[in-house]
């Protein structure tokens, strides 16, 4: 960590805030998307005592923290494909990690590129049926099948499988290459680079350097872990009590079963590994992540390009240590729909904003346009938050809206459908005979009292399945949009690890 603090305090230098970036100059954008990053697992929210993200930290201090970044879908490849057309899952009809992607979808990059940025892609693809194929939208290409490998990977460069050196670590080969990317670069040009990390999805696997760091970490157990536990769950780490009312009679039944699942507590992963120390090596994989920021600030700054890029930091969906009695994704619940979001941007930002409006993964698409001076394309169903970033007062959504649909690999969790308010939230479980929720999220932030049946609150519930309802009608996502999948190809893919 002391190299990092190091490139850190290199890049802040004497540098002070100007309210401009380089006058007539288009603005550069890098886009640092990691995998499975829950939003509070970051050093300076003190979630996790103990983990060290100084890069993270620098991003919150020195640019903007985006405190409620959601995903319209909590699942790899639909909230990839919405961050790269700006579009709800129902509208791309990337619905699942499976789903073949329709070959009329047009990408945010495609239309950088033809403004005149120099493009690349390095990192996971994941989203439809393309493994590591180049992709419209981008002059440099650099991706690995399916969800890849930690160690020794093999490279898609711009169409040609290149087997990288033995030992190599993925995320820090990933973070190599967008560097190499930006010190090439034609400066008299804007650059935009995507690097896509597949850290930090199971099976967790730190750097060496990294390893063993957190093997003493204290591991901590969210309030709602054991509402569904049994004589025989077991009991992990520190246990936090509620502090709220708790009501376990309308905890949904598809969650109770799934306690003792594949993605549940209880037999995580069919028992291949135990909760904590699951808990500590998803801690130590995040830091090779940390580094990646850190190198690409510094090289910014060296290049003199700081100035004049954008660098926003976001994961792809959320992660779920125990809330629920569930690890994994694809509910609607806190943990799982909210993600990480950093963004710095000395000529752009003030130091230590934070943004408090909702956020989706479907403004990322229209935020870089805007940034680039293109405006918007009708297709795109997102809102851009650069007058957010700037500071600017910004007339902005009172809601948020969420899909998921079921999987037939994970049968365990539902259709479902959503809506969330500053306050509120609403979620349908669509196609099973099970109890809906409503939660307080100001007075039950960990989700523990579902309302649903309380006489007090069935005009809110009856207005937030309306909203939920006519958002659906509004966007064209009344039916499920089924995909005709290759069967072999998906036991191929899988393989326990989705």
């Amino acid at each position: 960590m002391k190299k990092v603090l190091f490139l850190l305090l290199s890049i802040l230098g004497s540098n002070a805030f100007s309210q401009s970036n380089q006058v007539g100059k288009p603005m550069n954008i890098v886009f640092i998307l990691s995998d499975d990053h829950r939003f509070d697992f970051m050093g300076f929210t003190g979630k996790v005592p103990g983990l060290e993200t100084p890069a993270m930290d620098f991003m919150a201090k020195n640019g903007a923290y985006l405190k409620n970044a959601f995903v319209t879908t909590s699942l790899c490849s639909p909230s990839r494909a919405s961050i790269l057309t700006g579009q709800y899952a129902h509208t791309h009809t990337i619905v699942d990690n499976n789903a073949p992607m329709p070959k009329d979808l047009k990408f945010f990059p495609q239309y950088l590129q033809k403004k005149g940025y120099q493009t690349a892609f390095m990192g996971k693809w994941h989203m439809g049926n393309t493994d590591d194929q180049p992709q419209p939208g981008f002059n440099k290409w650099i991706s690995f099948k399916g969800q890849g490998e930690y160690y020794n990977p093999t490279f898609n460069i711009d169409g040609k499988e290149i087997k990288q050196p033995r030992g190599s670590y993925t995320t820090d080969l990933l973070t190599d290459y967008a560097l190499d990317f930006i010190k090439q670069s034609d400066k008299n040009k804007p650059f935009f680079v995507y690097l896509s990390h597949k850290g930090v999805h199971a099976d967790f696997q730190p750097a060496k350097r990294h390893a063993g760091k957190y093997k003493d970490m204290e591991v901590i157990s969210p309030p709602s872990m054991y509402l569904t536990a049994t004589d025989s769950s077991k009991k992990y780490g520190k246990i936090l009590e509620p502090k709220t009312r708790t009501n376990k009679a309308d905890i949904p039944l598809w969650v109770k079963n799934q306690r003792y699942s594949w993605h549940g507590v209880d037999y995580m992963y069919d028992g291949t590994i135990n909760f904590i120390d699951f808990y500590r090596r998803y801690n130590e994989t995040l830091l090779s992540i940390d580094e990646s920021i850190a190198k690409v600030l510094a090289e910014l700054k060296k290049e003199g390009l700081d100035k004049n890029t954008l660098v926003i930091y976001m994961g792809d969906n959320g992660f779920q240590f125990g809330e629920h009695g569930l690890i994994d994704k694809r509910d609607m619940y806190e943990a799982s729909l909210r993600v990480p979001m950093l963004a710095y941007a000395p000529g752009m930002i003030k130091p230590g904003l934070v943004v408090n409006e909702m956020i989706e993964n479907i403004d990322i698409a229209p935020t870089f346009l805007a940034l680039a001076g293109i405006k918007k394309p009708t297709q795109i169903q997102g809102l851009s938050f650069a007058n957010l970033l700037k500071g600017s007062e910004t007339k902005w959504r009172d809601k948020i809206f969420y899909e998921y649909y079921w999987e037939w690999a994970f049968p365990q969790t539902p259709t479902m459908f959503g809506v969330r308010t500053e306050q509120f939230k609403y979620i349908f479980n669509q196609g099973v005979w099970d109890a809906n929720e409503l939660y307080d999220l100001k007075n039950d932030p960990e989700e523990i009292n579902n309302l649903i049946r309380d006489p007090r609150y069935s005009k809110i519930a009856g207005q937030l399945k309306k909203d939920m309802w006519d958002w659906l009608e509004q966007t064209g996502g009344m039916q499920i949009p089924l995909k005709r999948v290759d069967s072999k190809r998906i036991d191929h893919l899988y393989k326990g690890t989705y």
